[in-house]
């Protein structure tokens, strides 16, 4: 296995940590498209969902929200991410927005946020920052869906979370309704993230 390259940037609180990876294409927290779960998910939601999607990389899904005629959004601090998502987001390309999502407000109450390796991709110190951020963007019964990586290892990103560690985060303003396995993981991932949906009290 190659080593990856040298980058000049080692803080991931910095969009120019992100902006050196994508100019690069070193992207391995990438799936390259939409994950089985999330699929599941959208066709089987009884109406369209106001969504935001943070971090939001490549974008790939999206596509998927917006062609299912849900009020997606994908935000992401890094140039870089966003101008590969604009270019792959066809028609959507204006949904993708360059904005920090701890400072970010959204133009109409949401429905749902969407959780594809943004938690792990900061350091464990945001994680309460995180937690707060998104329980204030969703009203009562608005969904935090997505994946979740459990691992013990320090260094990252990724940066795994414990499972204790992650319902002791979220439990005082969510509950769990769903955990699944994840059967289509990229193999940063493999056997170590989970699906899951998480309801605003």
């Amino acid at each position: 296995m190659a080593a990856p390259p040298a980058f000049a940037s080692r803080d991931p609180l910095s969009p120019q940590f992100w902006d050196e990876r994508f100019e690069r294409d070193f992207t391995p927290w990438e799936r390259g498209g939409v994950p089985a779960a999330l699929r599941r998910f959208v066709s089987a939601s009884a109406r369209p969902l106001s969504a935001l999607i943070p971090g939001c990389g490549s974008a790939h899904e999206l596509t998927l929200m917006c062609e299912a005629g849900w009020d997606a959004t994908a935000i992401d601090f890094s140039p870089e991410a966003v101008a590969r998502a604009r270019a792959l987001a066809g028609p959507w390309a204006d949904r993708i927005r360059h904005a920090d999502f701890f400072a970010y407000a959204p133009e109409k109450p949401l429905d749902l946020v969407y959780e594809q390796a943004f938690l792990c991709a900061l350091p464990r110190a945001r994680r309460p920052d995180v937690a707060r951020r998104w329980a204030e963007l969703l009203g009562q019964g608005g969904l935090l869906a997505g994946y979740f990586f459990f691992d013990d290892v320090a260094k990252g990103p990724p940066f795994g979370i414990a499972r204790d560690e992650l319902d002791a985060l979220l439990k005082p303003a969510f509950e769990c309704i769903a955990d699944e396995p994840v059967e289509d993981s990229i193999p940063v991932f493999t056997g170590k993230e989970r699906s899951m949906i998480w309801r605003r009290l």
